[in-house]
């Protein structure tokens, strides 16, 4: 298998609105990641990604964007971005940026142009529908009140599409002219000095301008189609050609709707398309049959979980490499949502998680915050919510008259703004993320040590073990190319597997649950010696050889041999 840095490297993602805010207005900023740089590099991570700094109206926070060579005014100027860049090289730090392609913002120049008339230059930029055709076929959208994907534009009497919200229009990448645009603005990135893109839903750039009607009913459905236009590759294949390939560079695509069999399509090494993408098979796992928000009534099993992993670890096990990852700034935090968040078993909660990311093969990606273990703030009141997403869906079901409480009790465990509450530093006020009213309220948690100061004096805590995992898995190669191999994988309380490559060979032990466990390896794993490499709890019996006895969350990483 080709050995390459981003395979090795370790992601740290930046929500910039949320990190650090330096200017007294309670957003973060730029100068806000410039001032933490070396606590980033602190962590031994690799790689920072950078959620959308481009200037937008932030009707999806940044996600709409109006001008992709200009920084938002709110993080700063186009000076503050290469400063910070400047300083993270200093500290041999990575960039990749968002790419937002799919869409940009109603208040781009390009649909500005492409909607004052029908002969407009830029009127092929976008997808349109004349009226005169009648109501357009169903299109889904993840962010439209009606849940309708085409939006009727009267000063030209038609229909413009829409996957997401009504002011993120999308762009026609049938049309080349579209497509030289965006190669030229990545090249702008690329000479300025970034590392990489992460592709905003990328599978759905192509689509079949007949607009035919599909067999779809619901979300996911629509999603699948959506994926899966019949350019897509022939796309994919060009901007790698004309931009990425000119580059010591990584793309990471955010791939909904991309089926397991389709993986290596996507990213098989001689295909030179991307190199991984996020699948969200994951992602789906606690969420309600043919929803794409609402959690299921029922829980997922530990089965499952171990399933989704295994099965696209042997998906790339040959060709392509994979991205892990247990939440981002789309998903709640990852210790409320796969571990148990609950007082007494955060911590160990937390440190197994991270455990488990950090001795998978492919590339792990890890959401600011989840370092120090922040934890979902569940907000009760839709006043609290500043996410077009929540915003949204409440007011479809009401115009519905839906269930109201269940949707707000869901959203306590599903919304996307769990992640987005600011980055707790210290126990000051706001958790010294502003010294103003911050955009969005603070988890009060902070004030219980869930804080970075606090943690940095703490041998023990879930920061520190974040650091010797990082670590560990730099020492060791075969924690990031050996070979996986499930033990037990129906086993509902401890998912083990060994990590092999030549003769060095790891026992990963996770007991995902608030039990005290015992776990007994197979006769088929024998060694002569065993040592204790990590663990996030003390061992209860330390004369193990192939009877273990696991404390509630805890993890233990062994080093075999022979």
């Amino acid at each position: 298998m080709t050995q390459n840095w981003w395979k090795e490297g370790i992601v740290y993602q930046i929500y910039p609105r949320s990190f650090k805010d330096t200017t007294g207005n309670g957003i973060g900023d730029l100068q806000g990641i410039i001032e933490q740089l070396d606590y980033i590099a602190s962590l031994g991570v690799d790689i920072i990604w950078l959620n959308p700094i481009y200037d937008s109206p932030n009707d999806d926070n940044g996600y709409d964007i109006r001008n992709y060579q200009k920084i938002m005014s709110e993080f700063g100027t186009m000076q503050d971005f290469d400063v910070l860049l400047s300083e993270m090289k200093k500290r041999k730090l990575r960039l990749i940026m968002d790419l937002v392609v799919n869409h940009c913002s109603d208040e781009h120049r390009w649909f500005q142009e492409s909607r004052s008339s029908r002969d407009n230059p830029y009127r092929d930029y976008f997808h349109w529908w004349p009226a005169e055709k009648g109501i357009p076929p169903k299109r889904w959208s993840y962010f439209d009140i009606e849940e309708n994907a085409w939006q009727y534009d009267a000063l030209t009497d038609a229909y413009y599409l829409h996957y997401f919200a009504v002011k993120q229009p999308d762009l026609k990448w049938e049309n080349p002219k579209v497509r030289s645009e965006i190669y030229e603005m990545m090249h702008f990135w690329f000479k300025k000095g970034v590392d990489g893109f992460r592709m905003d839903v990328i599978p759905f750039i192509s689509k079949d301008t007949k607009y035919p009607e599909i067999d779809a009913r619901e979300p996911h459905e629509f999603i699948t189609y959506y994926a899966n236009g019949p350019k897509v590759h022939e796309y994919l294949n060009e901007l790698n050609r004309e931009v990425i390939s000119k580059y010591d560079a990584f793309t990471v695509g955010e791939g909904p709707g991309i089926a397991i069999e389709q993986a290596l399509d996507f990213v098989h090494e001689d295909r030179k398309e991307m190199d991984m993408f996020f699948h969200f098979e994951l992602m789906s796992l606690d969420r309600a049959p043919g929803e794409v928000f609402k959690m299921r009534e029922d829980s997922y099993t530990l089965a499952e979980f171990k399933k989704v992993f295994g099965d696209w670890d042997t998906a790339f096990a040959k060709a392509g490499w994979g991205s892990l990852f247990l939440a981002n700034h789309d998903f709640p935090r990852a210790v409320s949502r796969w571990g148990n968040d609950a007082p007494e078993h955060w911590k160990n909660s937390a440190t197994l998680l991270h455990t488990f990311l950090l001795t998978m093969r492919g590339t792990p990606y890890f959401y600011q915050g989840d370092e120090i273990g922040m934890t979902n703030v569940r907000f009760t009141d839709i006043e609290d919510y500043r996410d077009i997403n929540t915003i949204n869906r409440y007011t479809t079901i009401k115009n519905r008259g839906g269930d109201l409480d269940a949707f707000m009790e869901s959203e306590q465990h599903a919304a996307r703004e769990n992640a987005r509450t600011p980055m707790q530093w210290n126990t000051s006020k706001n958790a010294g993320f502003t010294t103003a009213k911050p955009w969005i309220r603070l988890n009060p948690d902070y004030k219980n040590g869930v804080n970075v100061v606090q943690q940095e004096t703490e041998a023990y805590s879930v920061l520190s073990y974040f650091k010797k995992a990082v670590a560990m898995r730099k020492k060791y190669p075969a924690l990031v190319y050996g070979n996986y191999n499930i033990i037990h994988p129906e086993n509902e309380q401890v998912y083990a597997y060994t990590r092999t490559q030549g003769a060095e060979r790891f026992l990963v032990l996770l007991n995902f649950c608030d039990d005290i466990t015992h776990f007994s390896l197979p006769n088929d794993i024998s060694y002569n010696r065993i040592l204790k490499i990590l663990s996030n709890d003390l061992i209860l019996d330390d004369k193990i050889f192939k009877e273990f006895t696991l404390k509630p969350w805890q993890a233990i990483v062994y080093k075999l041999e022979n």
